[in-house]
C-alpha cells in the first residue's frame, strides 16, 4: 500500500515512527501500515530537498502539459472539508454532488454539503493487518453501480459490485456481486485501487503479492493476476466468470491471463487517467531505493511491461531486464521520500496555472508535488508548498469538475484551492 516503507534514512525517523504507530511492523524493511490517527491536519509540512534533475518523458510530453515555469507561479492552499477515520480512497457518483470516501477500517462514508452523514453507505468485513483494509472504490459511468476493493477477513483481495438507488447516496438492498477474489500470499503489496477508465471498463490494481523483492516472481508471470493492472468488463459475463475480458486486452487470445492490461508492477497503489488524453498514469511504490511515476500513452498502454523485479524504476534490481520494459517518466530516491502516492493530472478550472500538471506526493514528506515540462521537454518536479502531516498522505481524489482532494490518514479530507 502507499504506506509500504523500507530502509528509511534518519531524515524519515519521525515519519517511520508515525507509520509504525499507524498499525504495522517495520521488520524486514518491507512492511507499510496504518492505524489510529493523530489530530487532523492541513498544515504545511517541512520543505523537502531540492528537486532532482528532470527525467526525459517517452514519446514526448502529453498534450496540454503544464510547464515548470507556469508551475512556479502557482499558489495553492489546502481547505479541510471533512474528517473521517483513516480515509484511503475517494470517488464521486456521476450526476450527484456528495463525495464518497473509503475508510481503511471498512466503511464508505458520504460527505454531503461539507457534512459527513452519520451512517455509512456501506460497511465491509475486512482486516487492517499489514497493508490490508478497504482500499478502493469507484462508480460505473452511469452511477448505478458501486465497485469496492478490499481485503477480506482472510486477507485475500476482493472486488465487489453493489447496486445504487435513485437517491444520491442510496443503495439497493441485496447481496453484492463478487467480481474478483484473488488469494494474497503476504499482508503487503495488495494494491487495491479500482478505477473506471475512459472506455467505461473497470481497471483493478494488484501488487506483486508481498514479501521483499517479489520472492514468487509474480510481477513477470503473466499466468497470475498479481503484479498487474487488470481490465475487465463487469457487464459482460463470460462463461463461469462474472465479467468479460475485452477482446483488445493484450492476452485475450492467450499467452497470459486475459484480464491483464499492464504487468511488471511492484505495488501500483494509485493510478489514474488523464481526461484530456486518456493516458494512464501509474505511481509504483519502490523497494529499497527508487520511487517511480509512469505515464502510458493511451495508444500503447495495453501489454506494457513495467520491468519489476528486474528493474526498480530505471535501476537494475534482480536479474536481466526484459527488453520491452517501459521506463518511468519520473523517479526519485529515498533521500527524498520512501513511498510514492499517486494522484491525478489536474484538469480543473480553479487553478489555471496547474492545468496539465500531474499532482502527486509521497507518504514520507506528505508534500504535494507537481510534474511539469522543462525547456528540453523532460519532466521536472515542482513543490506546491503545501502538505499534510508526515507519514499520512494516503491518497488523492478528484471531483466531477476535476478539482483535487487530499486524503490524510490523520483523518482529514482536504480540497486543493487557489491561495
Amino acid at each position: 500500500m502507499a504506506w509500504d516503507h523500507h530502509r528509511v534514512s534518519t531524515r524519515w525517523t519521525v515519519a517511520a515512527v508515525v507509520v509504525a504507530l499507524l498499525g504495522g511492523a517495520c521488520a524486514g524493511g518491507d512492511e507499510r501500515s496504518t492505524a489510529t490517527s493523530p489530530e487532523p491536519t492541513g498544515t504545511v509540512a517541512p520543505s523537502p530537498p531540492a528537486s532532482p534533475p528532470s527525467t526525459p518523458a517517452p514519446e514526448g510530453p502529453p498534450a496540454d502539459q503544464a510547464t515548470l515555469a507556469e508551475l512556479a507561479g502557482v499558489r495553492v492552499r489546502l481547505t479541510e472539508v471533512a474528517t473521517v477515520d483513516r480515509p484511503v480512497a475517494m470517488a464521486v457518483r456521476p450526476g450527484h454532488d456528495p463525495l464518497f470516501v473509503a475508510e481503511r477500517g471498512g466503511r464508505v462514508m458520504v460527505i454531503d454539503g461539507g457534512e459527513v452523514r452519520p451512517e455509512p453507505l456501506l460497511e465491509v468485513e475486512t482486516t487492517t493487518d499489514g497493508e490490508r483494509g478497504l482500499l478502493g472504490l469507484a462508480f460505473s459511468p452511469g452511477g448505478d453501480r458501486l465497485y469496492v476493493s478490499y481485503t477480506d477477513a482472510e486477507g485475500d483481495s476482493r472486488v465487489e459490485e453493489y447496486q445504487m438507488g435513485e437517491g444520491a447516496a442510496e443503495m439497493v438492498p441485496g447481496e453484492p456481486r463478487t467480481l474478483l477474489h484473488v488469494a494474497q500470499p503476504f499482508s503487503n503489496h495488495n494494491g487495491g485501487h479500482v478505477a473506471v477508465g475512459p472506455d467505461g471498463l473497470l481497471y483493478v490494481g494488484l501488487g506483486d503479492g508481498g514479501g521483499a523483492g517479489d520472492p514468487r516472481g509474480n510481477a513477470q508471470e503473466t499466468e497470475t493476476l498479481l503484479g498487474s493492472i487488470l481490465r475487465i468488463d463487469p457487464l459482460a459475463q463470460q462463461g463461469d466468470a462474472p465479467y468479460g475480458i475485452p477482446g483488445d486486452n493484450p492476452f485475450a487470445d492467450g499467452g497470459g491471463r486475459g484480464e491483464i492490461y499492464v504487468y511488471g508492477l511492484r505495488n501500483p497503489w494509485r493510478f489514474s487517467f488523464d481526461p484530456a488524453t486518456d493516458d494512464l498514469w501509474i505511481a509504483d511504490v519502490g523497494q529499497n531505493a527508487v520511487e517511480e511515476v509512469n505515464r502510458l500513452p493511451a495508444a500503447s498502454a495495453a501489454g506494457a511491461n513495467m520491468g519489476w523485479p528486474a528493474l526498480e524504476g530505471s535501476r537494475p534490481f534482480e536479474g536481466d531486464p526484459p527488453p520491452d520494459a517501459v521506463p518511468p517518466v519520473y523517479e526519485y530516491n529515498h533521500d527524498e521520500g520512501f513511498s510514492v502516492t499517486g494522484g491525478f493530472v489536474y484538469r480543473g478550472e480553479r487553478i489555471p496555472g496547474l492545468r496539465g500538471a500531474y499532482v502527486f506526493g509521497d507518504l514520507g514528506t506528505a508534500r504535494l508535488w507537481a510534474l511539469g515540462t522543462d525547456e528540453n521537454g523532460g519532466l521536472g518536479r515542482h513543490d506546491l508548498g503545501v502538505g499534510v502531516e508526515e507519514g499520512t498522505l494516503a491518497s488523492f481524489g478528484e471531483d466531477a469538475d476535476g478539482e483535487l482532494y487530499v486524503l490524510s490518514l490523520a483523518g482529514s479530507v482536504l480540497r486543493l484551492d487557489p491561495a
